[in-house]
């Protein structure tokens, strides 16, 4: 793999999201340059990479997606003159129950994934359209897929099975967890920061627009708040999270709201947008909780439910795990707004947390005074360096 390079593809419903690395061993925990282009499907798309400010692009009406993607290669073609791919490296969020492990991909492998989409439906068609697009136009090069819920393959059985009858734990309706590559990379990257202490009772806050709760035990996933989907646990910018079943029953047979209505409202237009009306944003919510009247009220409810809930299912993994070592926040909201862990943190108390404000403030690696009896850290994520990581080592056996 001499001066070769790995590509990652992050593919969401509109935006794509790319690195760069070096194919080296060890793997450098830095891409070379990473970027995304954001809006696919929107009046305004543009694309942005490390260094260059985003400029506006165009995508045409018919194939958006494959335009995009066609836009990434142009520009990472560029940028590495005569280097060579060693293999391009995909973020599938759903291995169902057959994967756990990166796997290389091929027809077979793309035919049950496909099978997958109705589980992960604002994630999956994504990357598998990127992936189709990329075996037809370039089958020379490696596709690795590298599943969000591998991680959680060390759940015990009592954490992954539903109390429905047991012929559907057999078909595969289960409790499966989600950002795996982001706790796969805690894992790491809190053992090299904190040694045997992550090891102990560690909870990682993965909070951004999708959010979910990790409970570890020796750095493997013991419990985690998302289950059969991404809709599950915390509530999220646009989505529910948990949500008694008996409310979509009620919304589809008494206010005759369609199949794709409900899904809709469940993974689109719920969460801090639906309860603010303002934003799916914390720090844009925020700016509007002392308004008067309603969009006030509205904005101090939508954060004040979001916190409950991360604080109530905190409360749930601690009692799973007997006891709590470490709290760790990571992601978008986790790793940028002071407020938010603050927020929950204070809620915690009872546990013997305490923050320290001005490493609160700073987003320091570690927030929790001298006199905490749990550690409280902030660590940034890297699911990119993980599915490279994975890339490498699959590559290495081939």
């Amino acid at each position: 793999m001499s001066n070769s390079v790995i590509i990652v593809l992050n593919c969401g419903s509109s935006s794509i999201k790319f690195a760069v690395f070096e194919a080296a061993s060890p793997l450098p925990r830095k891409p070379l340059w990473n970027g995304k282009v954001q809006g696919i499907g929107g009046p305004a798309p543009d694309f942005g990479e490390t260094g260059v400010k985003p400029f506006a692009i165009e995508l045409g009406a018919e194939h958006p997606y494959r335009d995009a993607l066609r836009i990434i290669r142009e520009r990472i073609t560029a940028r590495l003159e005569d280097r060579p791919v060693a293999a391009i490296a995909h973020r599938v969020v759903h291995g169902g129950s057959k994967y756990f492990e990166s796997t290389r991909i091929d027809a077979g492998v793309l035919r049950d994934l496909r099978s997958y989409v109705p589980l992960a439906p604002l994630h999956q068609p994504f990357a598998l359209e990127a992936i189709e697009i990329l075996l037809r136009e370039r089958p020379d090069i490696v596709q690795i897929a590298c599943f969000d819920t591998g991680f959680h393959h060390s759940l015990p059985k009592v954490e992954q099975i539903l109390p429905l009858p047991y012929e559907w734990w057999q078909r595969g309706v289960r409790r499966y967890g989600f950002h795996g590559l982001s706790y796969a990379y805690m894992a790491t990257a809190l053992a090299e920061r904190h040694g045997d202490r992550a090891r102990g009772r560690t909870i990682v806050a993965h909070l951004g627009s999708g959010a979910s709760l990790c409970g570890m035990q020796q750095l493997q996933s013991v419990a985690t708040t998302m289950g059969f989907s991404a809709l599950d646990g915390l509530m999220m910018g646009t989505r529910t999270g948990a949500l008694d079943p008996g409310a979509v029953l009620y919304l589809m047979e008494i206010e005759k709201l369609t199949l794709q209505e409900v899904g809709r409202l469940l993974y689109h237009d719920s969460g801090l947008l639906g309860v603010s009306g303002i934003s799916s944003e914390p720090r844009v919510i925020l700016r509007h909780v002392r308004d008067s009247g309603e969009a006030g009220e509205r904005a101090r409810m939508a954060l004040d439910l979001f916190v409950r809930r991360i604080v109530r299912e905190i409360g749930s993994l601690v009692a799973a795990l007997g006891g709590l070592d470490m709290l760790v926040f990571t992601a978008g909201i986790g790793e940028h707004s002071e407020e938010i862990r603050a927020r929950v943190c204070a809620d915690l108390a009872w546990l013997g947390l305490e923050l320290d404000e001005q490493a609160n403030a700073a987003h320091a690696p570690l927030i929790s005074s001298a006199d905490s009896r749990v550690l409280v850290g902030v660590e940034p994520t890297n699911e990119e360096w993980v599915a490279a990581r994975d890339t490498v080592r699959i590559l290495a056996d081939s």
